[in-house]
């Protein structure tokens, strides 16, 4: 499932993921699943047709990732492969970094990050006159709503409901997510 919020120049896409490394650090071996959330940039397009036409809408290069994932053999509510990266190299994303507010409370930490989107967006790299004041109050306010569907999408995995693998999950490198 995805989960788009737009503002003006950027938005945040939201999607449940399955996921095992074909190269995993030490101690990440294993299929990994949770929920993947990435601050995008965003393109109105031209119309295509008349006034009534509908617009396209280009979700673009990422910006910020935050990964909400757990080892698959592991404890529910363990966190223990949650990350996030806080810069992107074109559609590359950094380095992994781990930090023990995150795992401890995600949901809580994502959501102070949202709310001062202005430090995140500084250190990914991104330039003040990237982002326009719409896109800053936009995430501010809609911030509750954004935790609050992460929530939700992290609750159908843990349910088995979301996060799973294509097929039978057998290939030794497997990804399945919109994001």
């Amino acid at each position: 499932m995805l989960y788009l919020f737009g503002f003006d120049r950027i938005g945040v896409a939201v999607s449940d993921i399955y996921f095992v490394d074909p190269d995993p650090l030490a101690g990440q071996e294993g299929a990994e699943r949770g929920v993947r959330l990435e601050l995008r940039r965003l393109d109105q397009g031209e119309l295509k047709g008349s006034i009534y036409s509908a617009r396209p809408i280009t979700v673009d290069r990422p910006i910020w990732r935050v990964d909400l994932l757990e080892s698959v053999s592991g404890t529910p509510g363990s966190f223990d492969r949650t990350h996030h990266h806080p810069g992107v190299d074109g559609w590359e994303p950094g380095r992994r970094v781990f930090d023990r507010q995150l795992s401890q409370e995600p949901l809580k930490w994502l959501g102070e990050r949202l709310a001062d989107v202005e430090a995140v967006l500084d250190q990914a790299g991104v330039e003040p006159d990237e982002v326009g004041p719409a896109d800053v109050t936009g995430l501010r306010e809609r911030t509750p709503e954004i935790v609050e569907t992460v929530a939700g999408v992290l609750n159908a995995v843990r349910a088995g409901q979301a996060g799973l693998p294509e097929g039978d999950g057998s290939g030794t490198s497997v990804r399945a997510s919109w994001l």
